[in-house]
């Protein structure tokens, strides 16, 4: 948003913004981070009966949350240290316009950008290193909605909106929760687990037999766990 806030253009400035947001998947990639888009691709695991449904869920629930807290952590960082000040306060009218944007799509419309978003995210995780710098562009520039990313633009929207006064008129948490978070959560699972992750597993590896090492590695795992 900063880089991209005072260029008129609004095809050149989804441009920058698509060049700058995979710095973002980069540091979670090699940091060993967890993003729950990302984290979606444990249905293959559940597939390979290497996990469960349950401990599936149990991840996705934990791993939404700790980047709910610090999306919003970041958010509220960003607007009450008066960055948005930023060209005269333009950023903070940019931070405001984003989250508008965000609650002024209908339902299906946020599912289906989920889709498209995570569909790209995933596939940027399933092929790391070069895909950082193609499918981590990608999503941006469509103008597809990523749940983690939303989660940022909505909170500070809300904050800088109060902070600055600036209007914006149906923009509160509940809009911001069912309007968007919902549907592009949603949608981001159907496209990551759904589609990319079921996806491959059916493509690469549901018939793929397992090697002797491996079938002995299970083997030990499932003696250990039963001296447990």
């Amino acid at each position: 948003t900063t880089a991209s806030a005072t260029i008129a253009s609004a095809s050149v400035a989804r441009l920058v913004s698509a060049c700058v947001f995979p710095a973002g998947m980069a540091m979670v990639l090699v940091a060993g981070s967890e993003l729950f888009t990302g984290n979606n691709l444990i249905i293959i695991s559940v597939l390979q009966k290497k996990t469960t449904v349950a401990g599936m869920l149990k991840n996705w629930f934990f791993v939404f949350l700790g980047n709910f807290i610090g999306a919003g952590f970041v958010a509220v960082m960003v607007i009450y240290s008066h960055v948005p000040d930023l060209y005269n306060g333009l950023l903070a009218q940019k931070v405001v316009a984003a989250a508008m944007s965000r609650i002024n799509q209908s339902f299906s419309e946020a599912f289906m950008r989920g889709v498209l978003c995570n569909i790209l995210v995933c596939i940027a995780v399933w092929a790391a290193f070069a895909a950082k710098r193609v499918s981590g562009k990608l999503f941006v520039l469509c103008g597809f909605e990523h749940s983690i990313a939303d989660i940022y633009f909505g909170i500070a929207g809300i904050a800088a909106a109060g902070e600055y006064g600036i209007a914006a008129e149906g923009l509160n948490f509940g809009s911001f929760l069912l309007k968007n978070l919902l549907p592009v959560t949603l949608g981001n699972i159907v496209g990551g687990a759904g589609i990319v992750g079921i996806g491959y597993w059916l493509v690469y590896l549901r018939h793929t037999p397992l090697s002797p090492m491996t079938i002995e590695a299970e083997q030990e795992e499932i003696d250990i766990a039963e001296e447990y």
